[in-house]
């Protein structure tokens, strides 16, 4: 396995302004947001990144989309039970600060974070939720998949398994963690756990559901339908 690089974003959107200075607005003018192909990145680096760049950007802030993967580790939510994590073995663990419970991130899963100030683009929380859950299911459609979500169990779904997992964050009206969606990645250490509290969900991936091989495959796919369903443009 490659190694990690650190998480290769800007620290600081406004250099000079001190952190938490200037409160994001009410929904105005909307830049073009930015994507980020950031490659195999360490988890705690990008964590801290996001948060750093929710509670230092302004009301005129590009939006940003990141996507990347990460070495493995198991990630809880704010509020998750440790009786769901069964076996990690030698897989860090991570209390973060986003909701839901614990799932898995390694090489060969497409991770996916919107940095979005949810004011200036009018939406709720529930609406980021739909949006991203809405665009791996038309990427899936674009490969002959059927996928769904499904009410009161956030993510992506192909015949009762799981394809992707979305948990968020919302600080200053703006969003970050995000939505992560197997490809290639190796499913056993899902087995460790139970993924998003539910015990015995099964996993899936892309690679035994159709022809998408790679990463890099799936991220090009997959970004057009998130620009689309975010902002209503195209591909970046």
């Amino acid at each position: 396995m490659p190694a990690a690089a650190p998480c290769a974003v800007p620290p600081d959107p406004h250099p000079g302004r001190a952190p938490g200075e200037g409160a994001l607005a009410a929904p105005g003018p909307m830049p073009a947001p930015v994507v980020r192909r950031l490659g195999l990145s360490e988890y705690e680096p990008c964590w801290r990144a996001m948060q750093r760049f929710t509670d230092e950007r302004g009301s005129e802030t590009p939006d940003e989309l990141w996507l990347l993967e990460h070495p493995p580790l198991f990630t809880l939510g704010m509020n998750a039970s440790t009786a769901h994590v069964l076996a990690p073995g030698d897989i860090p663990i991570v209390q973060i600060d986003r909701g839901g419970q614990v799932t898995y991130h390694g090489p060969g899963q497409l991770v996916v974070y919107p940095l979005v100030d949810l004011r200036r683009a009018g939406l709720g929380v529930r609406d980021l939720v739909t949006a991203l859950e809405q665009s791996v299911i038309d990427y899936a459609a674009t490969l002959g998949i059927v996928a769904e979500c499904r009410r009161g169990a956030p993510g992506v779904y192909v015949e009762g398994k799981k394809l992707a997992s979305v948990g968020i964050r919302v600080r200053r009206g703006a969003s970050y963690h995000g939505i992560a969606m197997n490809v290639v990645n190796d499913l056993e250490p899902f087995k460790r756990i139970n993924p998003c509290g539910y015990p015995e969900l099964e996993m899936v991936r892309l690679a035994d559901l159709c022809g998408v091989g790679s990463v890099a495959a799936a991220q090009e796919g997959l970004v057009a339908h998130l620009m689309r369903r975010l902002y209503g443009t195209g591909a970046a």
